[in-house]
């Protein structure tokens, strides 16, 4: 009654709302609309939710046994349409504790869909943390450090799997004909949609919202076999021409080397980024493979979320999550009220953003990424200006083994790169490194790194600025003038001063900078 209760409170004169409301030892979920909903996989998030707290110790022993929870649950869902389950881990004798919970008219590949979703949507936005809740109109996840609901006692989880043996085969006989029935009458209902809902070899969804869903069944011949395996919904092209009504100018928030940007929405009001390759560019179907295959195994706070692509003749698209604060480069080269939004507190934050998405990359994640062209028009800001990288056109995995690589097409932006990288070609994280160091010279200066022009030929660059200003005990001078005495000079001093003296990112021996 609570949850009933609560609809009618907050949603009076509404024709359609949902909720899944926790109440003493129960998770009920209620849901009315004017339209028919029974059978129906429903993707469109309704909530997210993570712990404030942060996990500390073994971090790694923690997110195995996260993801051990995740899959047990995932499997116990089957049998009652809701699952309860405990995961040790080991090192730390600390226990996991984790609930999902399906609405009981979806089939068991939808609901198993459903909550793949949830847990990739939860790994991807909150890592690290100790405890979430996503939830669907279809499916609902949740996991704590602390006991929650009346699922579970002080005995272990394979003692209550021994209890509940015997009622799960009692059940699962009723609940099997219960199957038989729903699955038959899905099907009829299922004919009359207009719509196939496009899967993957791991069976996820990347982050498409309630969507007017009309996607195709496999991406087309010439995308390459392995995309269809990518992990990446693919979206029917129409739905992408008439969220950003058929590409108008209006829309468009930029153009990259292989094509231009738009802004995008959804008839249920999701806004996405679209990034349409250039039709003539042979170079952008290598990059738009490239993106597919690598940045949908990619999940961080501080890197651009791929929502899916679209491949259609000639069409090739990419979707991605969008933010409405644009690039890093907007801010940092605009006017002075544009730079002025960047404090010294927030620029710092940024570097730090930053810093973490390329750790993530180099070291943190299942494959070894380099991106190749980090630099400011590829760092966009969310509404909280937090950075997150884009453009992975031009990224390259490593294998678990490998440091190093060579390439006969050198790739990226000039004044980025470094020296070894631009005349032989061998490229490495240290390559990243050393883009990263121009880009904090760039946030901390305001000074775009081709922005210098001088007649005697001394200053190339921004790097050979910082030099001079070294050389002459002048490093503060680089100072953005819009900062104004609002930094800590104490400690800005010493970490330009370790910038310089240990060549972290400017050297041009790549032996002498630091990977991180």
């Amino acid at each position: 009654m609570a949850a009933s209760d609560g609809l009618v409170q907050n949603c009076t004169n509404q024709i359609e709302a949902i909720d899944w409301r926790m109440h003493s030892n129960t998770l009920c979920l209620v849901r009315y609309s004017n339209r028919s909903f029974y059978g129906s996989l429903d993707m469109h998030i309704l909530r997210y939710e993570y712990n404030t707290r942060d996990i500390q110790p073994n971090v790694t022993d923690f997110d195995m046994a996260w993801e051990a929870l995740m899959i047990g649950l995932i499997e116990d869902v089957h049998v009652l349409y809701y699952a309860a389950r405990t995961q040790t881990v080991e090192s730390t004798n600390t226990n996991l504790y984790g609930f999902v919970q399906c609405s009981r008219d979806l089939s068991l590949q939808n609901c198993t869909r459903c909550l793949q979703q949830n847990v990739f949507d939860y790994k991807s936005c909150c890592p690290g943390s100790q405890g979430g809740i996503v939830s669907r109109p279809s499916c609902f996840v949740r996991w704590e450090i602390d006991r929650f609901l009346g699922f579970f006692d002080n005995s272990s989880p394979r003692e209550k799997d021994k209890k509940s043996v015997s009622t799960r085969t009692i059940v699962a006989i009723f609940v099997i004909v219960a199957i038989i029935l729903l699955a038959l009458g899905f099907a009829i209902w299922r004919r009359r949609k207009s719509y196939k809902a496009f899967t993957t070899e791991n069976g996820y969804f990347s982050g498409a919202k309630r969507l007017k869903k009309t996607y195709d069944t496999a991406p087309p011949d010439n995308a390459g076999d392995d995309i269809s395996t990518s992990g990446s919904l693919q979206f029917d092209f129409k739905a992408i021409e008439a969220a950003t009504s058929n590409f108008h100018n209006t829309n468009k928030l930029g153009r990259g080397g292989f094509g231009e940007v738009y802004k995008g929405t959804f008839p249920n009001g999701t806004e996405i980024a679209v990034k349409r390759l250039s039709k003539t560019s042979g170079q952008g179907d290598r990059e738009f493979k490239n993106e597919v295959l690598l940045v949908a195994k990619l999940q961080h706070r501080n890197l651009v979320r791929l929502l899916g692509f679209c491949v259609q003749g000639e069409e090739k698209i990419l979707v991605y999550e969008f933010l409405p604060n644009k690039s890093l480069n907007y801010f940092l080269f605009g006017d002075s009220t544009k730079r002025s939004q960047l404090d010294w507190t927030r620029r710092y934050k940024i570097i730090g953003g930053i810093t973490r998405g390329i750790l993530y990359l180099h070291q943190d994640s299942r494959l070894t990424i380099i991106h190749r062209d980090l630099k400011a028009s590829n760092i966009l800001l969310d509404p909280d200006m937090n950075p997150k990288i884009a453009d992975f056109g031009m990224a390259r995995n490593f294998r678990m083994d490998q440091t190093e690589d060579n390439t006969g097409r050198v790739v990226g932006t000039f004044g980025y790169m470094p020296p070894e990288y631009v005349t032989s070609g061998q490229f490495s994280t240290k390559s990243d490194v050393y883009s990263f160091g121009v880009l904090i010279l760039e946030i901390i200066g305001g000074k775009k790194n081709s922005s210098f022009n001088e007649t005697d030929g001394s200053i190339r660059n921004l790097v050979t600025y910082v030099w001079r200003l070294w050389n002459n005990d002048s490093l503060l001078e680089l100072v953005d003038p819009v900062i104004g005495d609002n930094y800590d000079k104490c400690s800005l001093i010493p970490q330009l001063h370790c910038l310089c003296l240990n060549l972290l990112d400017f050297s041009s021996e790549s032996d002498q900078r630091k990977p991180h």
